[in-house]
């Protein structure tokens, strides 16, 4: 992971891969697209996480042609929104035929089906696919409302010691999916959490993205030897998301703004 986007780290990942390496996941956090030329370069099939980037293009390249396979998400609060589900691209044949087979496990039609592999019954409703349709027609009106809230977020970050937005790579597209800063206790004077809960105070909702998983119960107690990963340990002591969607107006953002100046203010001295 690199302490900059907190994006897979590409030449971490050369130095790890060995002959039981079957494939490498990068997640484009944030909407900030992971450097995958680098990964590609591997020869090791590369399964995008995009549940951030459905806007997000890589070296002037769109998120979803590049790799093996790419995973879009549709959660309500993803830039494009069916309520819930999510769509995977593929340039490959095979893979298309796999997921199919997995996604509905009953194929064929009336009486005539067969059953080719043991699936799931994971196929989007059509409720759901008309819902995302719609929400097509609203991604460019959306993606300016956030453009403007994240300069609105970015000129007040400036002036906040302490207070650093994760950085966005201007040969990419970002989706400006979060609006996530990194909180350094020693130079803000407070640690995350305590901004978080004095914002809550202040009536402003904010979210944490993420939690390191190695530290999460299933995984901790599945895999005890797991080695310390130090970046993704700070950056989940550290990492705040800020309000950012297109159902909030300027003024809700100023309102966070105002209130993160006031916070910071309090916890700083300055």
């Amino acid at each position: 992971m690199r302490n900059s986007d907190l994006n897979i780290d590409p030449a971490h990942v050369a130095s790890l891969v060995t002959e039981k390496t079957k494939a490498i996941v990068p997640v484009h956090l944030a909407g900030q697209p992971a450097d995958l030329d680098p990964l590609l370069e591997l020869g090791i099939p590369v399964v995008e996480d995009a549940a951030h980037a459905a806007e997000s293009a890589y070296r002037g390249r769109k998120i979803g042609p590049l790799s093996a396979a790419t995973c879009f998400s549709l959660y309500a609060t993803k830039n494009i929104a069916a309520g819930e589900g999510g769509l995977i691209s593929t340039n490959d044949p095979e893979v298309a035929e796999a997921i199919e087979n997995l996604r509905f496990m009953r194929r064929g039609d009336g009486s005539l089906y067969d059953i080719v592999v043991p699936g799931y019954k994971a196929n989007l409703s059509d409720v759901l696919a008309a819902i995302a349709l719609c929400q097509l027609d609203k991604v460019e009106r959306h993606r300016e409302i956030r453009r403007r809230h994240v300069s609105l977020y970015d000129e007040a970050m400036a002036g906040l010691d302490g207070i650093d937005p994760l950085a966005r790579d201007p040969r990419d597209t970002h989706a400006l999916h979060l609006y996530a800063v990194r909180i350094d206790a020693e130079r803000a004077g407070g640690t995350r959490d305590q901004f978080q809960r004095a914002l809550t105070e202040e009536n402003i909702g904010t979210s944490i993205h993420f939690l390191p998983v190695h530290r999460l119960t299933a995984y901790r107690e599945r895999y005890p030897a797991q080695p310390p990963l130090p970046v993704a340990e700070k950056a989940g002591d550290e990492v705040l998301s800020l309000p950012l969607s297109p159902a909030h107006s300027n003024g809700d953002v100023r309102d966070a703004i105002e209130a993160l100046g006031r916070v910071h203010a309090r916890f700083s001295g300055s």
